[in-house]
């Protein structure tokens, strides 16, 4: 079955614009034209392509799809830049766009580095998403990214995965906060009874302490508080919001968080996936990702 450079791109930029008409304005057609090419591309496929919501949101199938009209725009995108560069090689092109899913911790700690690197070269524009490690290859497997910063080693279908090396993680709070509810008497019932501070609903760490330490998810827990930034975040638990699990690679070291015990601690293992195919802004935006994390001293993983 073979698509259209118009049918790909139309459906690429209709997904990416949310609706029909901002994708008309885009692409200087009609909403009608746009219409009428969705129905041929479905009828073509056999199958329905989008929900019909605002925004606009693929189906399965149409998943598979926007992987292939992503992967065909990169490659064609490399493939014009290599010709023309190979007839003068004095042009200036535009760069390849390459989107990408980063968890909040690292874009706030190691990541740095990788965008340096991208201000010296003029081979990648990146869109980077900030999304949970442990669901961000829901976006690669479903096309909406190129590559990932994740939890899982096992590479997504067409996909490759290495290594980054692992964020520590350990319960610390503020002095004036383990005065007040974690005196020592009797530890883990005292964590059980004290404020968290949790990233938001789909942070983990907390709770998977606490669930190691009383066998129970929220037993005893009065108040849960959600600071959605890693930075605030740090700063909420120094503030005596609550207490919290601090990446090793956060903690200021100036005393105004202090580990609540030396064991508790946790090491979350990050991987970065790609697709599988031959793109030089893929290849230099892996070589960055993984050079920042071992310039970061990422733990390597077990």
């Amino acid at each position: 079955m073979d698509f259209s450079a118009e049918q790909l791109r139309t459906f690429k930029t209709v997904l990416e614009a949310g609706t029909l008409e901002r994708a008309a304005r885009e692409l200087n057609v009609t909403a009608s034209a746009v219409s009428q090419r969705l129905k041929g591309l479905e009828k073509q496929v056999g199958s329905v392509l989008f929900i019909r919501s605002r925004p606009i949101k693929p189906t399965s199938s149409g998943d598979v799809l926007l992987r292939l009209a992503r992967e065909t725009e990169l490659l064609s995108a490399e493939a014009r830049r290599q010709l023309r560069m190979s007839q003068d090689e004095s042009l200036s092109l535009p760069p390849s766009k390459v989107s990408i899913a980063v968890n909040s911790d690292s874009l706030a700690s190691w990541f740095t580095p990788v965008l340096h690197g991208l201000a010296n070269q003029d081979l990648v524009a990146c869109e980077i998403l900030r999304h949970d490690e442990a669901h961000s290859t829901e976006l690669l497997r479903s096309g909406q990214v190129m590559g990932v910063v994740t939890t899982k080693s096992t590479p997504v279908q067409g996909c490759s995965s290495e290594p980054l090396g692992a964020m520590s993680y350990r319960a610390m709070a503020s002095a004036d906060f383990i005065r007040k509810w974690l005196p020592g008497i009797d530890p883990v019932d005292e964590l059980a009874a004290a404020p968290m501070v949790n990233f938001d609903r789909n942070d983990d760490l907390q709770l998977s302490l606490l669930r190691t330490l009383t066998g129970s998810a929220r037993q005893g827990v009065p108040v849960e508080h959600f600071v959605p930034d890693s930075r605030q975040y740090v700063a909420a638990v120094a503030a005596s919001l609550g207490w919290g699990m601090i990446p090793e690679i956060q903690d200021p070291k100036d005393d105004s968080l202090l580990p609540i015990n030396s064991e508790w601690e946790s090491r979350i293992q990050l991987y970065w996936q790609r697709w599988k195919i031959p793109s030089r802004a893929l290849d230099t935006l892996t070589d960055l990702v993984i050079a920042a994390a071992g310039s970061a001293g990422l733990m390597a993983p077990t």
